[in-house]
């Protein structure tokens, strides 16, 4: 069977024909199996999902118990036969609870990799590498200049600001999935037992990953916080509220931000950044190219992102490789936009956030 008629785009997303099923679908389907629980790839209103209990957890925070019409738990590893097809999900190492799917039909196996990475990360199961003949990868940051570095390293930059500035606060830009666990985590790792304070729009799902067993030490809220007692300290914020009226609470305020996108000094500069964090949930360069060759993939399918480059890179090897040009799906900061809208902070926090859309 041709591997495209396993899964095919189509303006839903990802179709599965033999088996039924759509993989991360931008439009209400009657079934839909999840990838992570970003919300560019996690939408409500489709008839039943098929997704790991964390992403599915991780959808009823964001859209309440009824996204669904019905749900279905997949651990990782387990095999469910749907249709004509098997499937399986693995770990992408992106964010708490995502996966792999891995399509089986007869003797062809598709990997759909959702969004992944291959770097270290105290919050979430490592990338699993799954052999496949076709692997469908992500492009957000397919380009040769994006190479991440460690992230230990961009906390300890962290630290040594504010062990420069103890008179000053510092509002770290982070996205609420995923990213700012990961910051903590990382901040814990090296040393920092303070408390770190959260804005409200951060709260439900970092309480969530403590709910999972993932250590993140003293965690409070900023509101309600004195000015003062703020210095010194480090909060959590989403990326928009950096830039807010909100933070005026904030005693001269160093404003950093965790992205990939920081390694472009002029989005930093654009955002009035003062403090950039090289830190992604992503893939780089170097992981994009050395996952595909891992998997022995012979045809790769490159969606979202820096198409063009990669597909470029994967036929310089030798490979069959094409863009899937799907729609709707989009970087982080297009994510954490459409999340942070539906999270708007609760009363006497300031401003609602999510109105902007960082460049």
């Amino acid at each position: 069977m041709r591997p495209q008629d396993i899964l095919m785009p189509v303006p839903a997303g990802l179709c599965c024909k033999p088996g039924g099923f759509h993989i991360d679908p931008v439009r209400p389907v009657e079934r839909a199996l999840i990838t992570h629980g970003h919300s560019d790839h996690a939408r409500a209103g489709h008839g039943a999902v098929l997704a790991t209990q964390e992403t599915l957890d991780m959808m009823r925070l964001r859209y309440g118990e009824n996204f669904a019409g019905t749900t279905q738990a997949v651990a990782y590893g387990e095999e469910i036969r749907l249709g004509d097809v098997t499937v399986t999900f693995h770990p992408a190492g992106h964010v708490l609870g995502s996966a792999q799917i891995s399509v089986t039909c007869k003797d062809t196996r598709i990997v759909a990799s959702g969004d992944y990475k291959d770097a270290r990360d105290p919050t979430c199961a490592p990338f699993e590498l799954v052999p496949c003949d076709v692997f469908i990868t992500e492009a957000t940051f397919g380009l040769p200049v994006f190479r991440h570095g460690d992230a230990a390293d961009e906390v300890k930059k962290l630290l040594a600001s504010v062990k420069l500035f103890p008179e000053r606060a510092h509002l770290v830009g982070a996205y609420s999935l995923g990213k700012a666990q990961r910051v903590i985590a990382l901040l814990r790792e090296a040393g920092y037992d303070a408390p770190i304070y959260l804005h409200g729009a951060m709260e439900k799902i970092t309480y969530y990953y403590q709910e999972r067993g993932i250590p993140l030490g003293e965690l409070r809220p900023a509101r309600g916080m004195k000015k003062a007692e703020l210095a010194g300290t480090i909060t959590l914020a989403p990326p928009s509220a950096t830039s807010d009226v909100w933070t005026r609470r904030f005693p001269d305020p160093v404003t950093a931000f965790a992205s990939g996108w920081m390694r472009v000094r002029a989005r930093a500069r654009q955002g009035g950044i003062e403090l950039p964090l090289v830190i992604s949930d992503h893939a780089d360069w170097d992981g994009l190219t050395a996952t595909i060759a891992a998997t022995g993939a012979g045809e790769i399918w490159v969606t979202h992102g820096q198409e063009d480059a990669l597909v470029h890179w994967c036929k310089s090897k030798g490979l069959a490789a094409r863009p899937l040009d799907l729609v709707g799906y989009g970087d982080e900061d297009e994510s954490e936009a459409a999340a942070v809208t539906g999270e708007a902070e609760p009363t006497g926090e300031g401003q609602p956030v999510g109105e902007t859309k960082k460049p």
